[in-house]
């Protein structure tokens, strides 16, 4: 059985103190082993975080890595540096990054094989726009970005990967796709592990929702068979909100 993750990415928000409060609130009140748990704070909190954090069962995310490990890249970070301030997990090609940093399939590519190789477990993300998704595009622009992101990634390698799919047109919107839309495109993303890898490695990757996931969608969505935990944005900023999240996400793997 695939031990469900929901991840906190916390995007451009919290000074240092205010992340080493939000941190340390979440770890006092996390006791469960039955899901991992995760908070991805700004790069400059990252320190802080990992030692409000320490000694608690939650993991530590970098929001990006790059794709060489040092160099003349001003502005970048490593993932040496991620794995050197406490992370043990990185996101990479969200959907924001595409948008608006022009990251491509090539360069997430890149940036996923170098996560990999200093040991980070990585969360890929996927997702098509409304208007793709209204043009019936959606297996076409999320089969594309799989396929291109996991080129030259082994099936060793890949076993440390968590695909995220988050529906571009629900980030930020308040709009969430139904558990229905939302559970087609986590099983059709299962199908396509299992024909570039095998059935093994499909039924082993977690496939996490993003996409205004909240209290109240929570226990509706984890209930769909490929949907595997979640990657929260808004409601992970609140300690209150981001564990209730967990909370109605435990009483469905109960």
């Amino acid at each position: 059985m695939r031990t469900p993750i929901i991840f906190g990415n916390w995007k451009m928000n919290k000074t240092i103190g205010e992340a080493r409060e939000l941190a340390g609130s979440i770890a006092r009140k996390i006791a469960t082993d039955r899901i991992e748990i995760g908070v991805a704070p700004p790069f400059t909190s990252l320190t802080a975080v990992r030692d409000s954090i320490k000694g608690s069962s939650i993991h530590l995310a970098a929001q990006n890595v790059y794709w060489e490990m040092e160099g003349a890249f001003t502005g970048e970070i490593s993932p040496k540096f991620a794995v050197d301030s406490g992370c043990d997990y990185a996101i990479i090609g969200h959907s924001e990054r595409r948008q608006y940093f022009g990251e491509t399939n090539h360069t997430v590519n890149k940036k996923l094989k170098s996560s990999l190789s200093v040991g980070l477990k990585t969360i890929l993300c996927v997702g098509e726009l409304l208007k793709q998704r209204e043009a019936g595009k959606m297996e076409a622009v999320v089969g594309g970005q799989i396929r291109e992101c996991m080129v030259g990634i082994s099936t060793s390698e890949v076993r440390s990967v968590v695909v995220a799919y988050e529906p571009v047109w629900a980030i930020g919107t308040g709009k969430t796709a139904t558990p229905g839309q939302a559970q087609e495109v986590h099983s059709f993303i299962r199908s396509l592990l299992k024909e570039l890898y095998d059935e093994e490695i499909s039924q082993l990757l977690r496939i996490q929702y993003g996409g205004s996931v909240k209290r109240d969608n929570a226990s509706i969505l984890m209930k769909e068979a490929d949907i595997d935990g979640f990657l929260v944005g808004g409601a992970s900023l609140e300690a209150e909100s981001f564990l209730e999240i967990i909370e109605k996400s435990l009483e469905v793997i109960a």
